[in-house]
């Protein structure tokens, strides 16, 4: 098979994820979300939509072939996503990340084929990854998908992920009003919100960060350690338009670690801890401004986050959603 070929075959493992539905009881009152289980995806998370959709445009543009090197800084699930598809097509991948994520990420990328280079805080962390992938492109015959401000990425939650939610909360016979979603590069709140917006005119879009580091909250200005791996990476990314979005929601990292741990043992829904945090999320915003039909998505699964704290006993705040919170039932729909 040619790199067209291949890239199609890799169509038929990405997207098309079930719709879960879960019903709890919060503050006294029963409540619905509805959320994208996105670790079906082909390496277990949402990011592999964006890397397809990516590699696809580019290789259709002409600026991506067989011999193209990918290089890309990510927080993981970027990275993973990307070293699978490039061992798929036969190309060399390059990532930089920083020091402090996972050692399932890391683990996990070396597994799949790729090179990975660690960037400690001392070095610049995060933003320092960025710069790097850039100085590393200079060599030549280097793709850089560039996540954060390529507008594909947008795209492929526009035309992929966004009308999927569409469809599949009607077979539950309900039109969204909300949608909510940790931003990491942001692909992901912008075109989901794109599409259901142009679908509903009143839709609201409310992005997720981590209360711990209230990045978009304080334009940029402040910045904190925080444990939910893959959003809120030191800096707002071009993609996100915040004058485009509604409110921006906090929620504590320890709140969110508690609610992924509940999914799985309630439900056994093995998810990340951003799914924790996007589940409070969707129901903070049904509390606050009264929305009826929220979606989220549960970006991946647990087994990239066994040897953090998701794997210990959160204390439990009194302050904390979680400790308002019982979950009920879970209702799949079909793909």
């Amino acid at each position: 098979m040619d790199i067209g070929e291949k890239l199609n075959e890799l169509s038929k493992l990405i997207g098309n994820t079930p719709m879960s539905l879960i019903t709890v009881r919060y503050k006294d009152e029963i409540r619905r979300v509805f959320a994208k289980l996105e670790y079906y995806n082909y390496t277990g998370s949402i990011k592999d939509r964006m890397a397809l959709y990516i590699l696809q445009d580019a290789y259709k543009n002409g600026l991506f072939n067989a011999d193209s090197e990918i290089c890309e800084a990510t927080s993981g699930n970027t990275g993973i996503s990307f070293a699978a598809l490039g061992s798929f097509l036969g190309n060399k991948v390059i990532i930089f990340m920083p020091d402090w994520m996972s050692e399932e990420r890391k683990s996990l990328i070396r597994s799949l084929g790729a090179k990975i280079n660690l960037v400690t805080r001392e070095e610049g962390g995060f933003l320092r990854s960025l710069e790097k992938v850039n100085e590393y492109a200079e060599k030549g015959n280097v793709f850089l998908p560039k996540q954060f401000e390529n507008d594909v990425n947008r795209m492929a939650h526009y035309t992929g992920t966004g009308p999927e939610i569409w469809k599949q909360m009607k077979k539950f016979e309900v039109v969204p009003d909300a949608f909510t979603a940790g931003v990491g590069s942001g692909g992901t709140v912008m075109g989901v919100g794109d599409f259901l917006r142009s679908k509903n005119k009143n839709c609201k879009i409310y992005p997720v960060e981590p209360a711990n580091s209230p990045t978009m909250t304080t334009g940029g200005k402040k910045i904190g350690s925080h444990r939910i791996q893959g959003i809120s990476d030191d800096f707002i990314p071009p993609i996100v338009k915040l004058d485009k979005l509604d409110e921006i929601i906090s929620i504590d990292d320890g709140d969110a670690i508690i609610a992924a741990q509940m999914l799985a043992k309630v439900f056994g829904l093995g998810v990340g801890i951003s799914s924790g945090a996007n589940l409070l999320a969707a129901l903070a915003v049904q509390q606050r401004f009264g929305h009826n039909a929220v979606a989220t998505v549960f970006p991946d699964d647990n087994k990239k986050y066994l040897s953090t704290d998701y794997s210990k006993e959160e204390k439990r705040k009194e302050e904390f959603m979680t400790s308002d919170l019982e979950l009920l039932t879970c209702e799949i729909s079909s793909r």
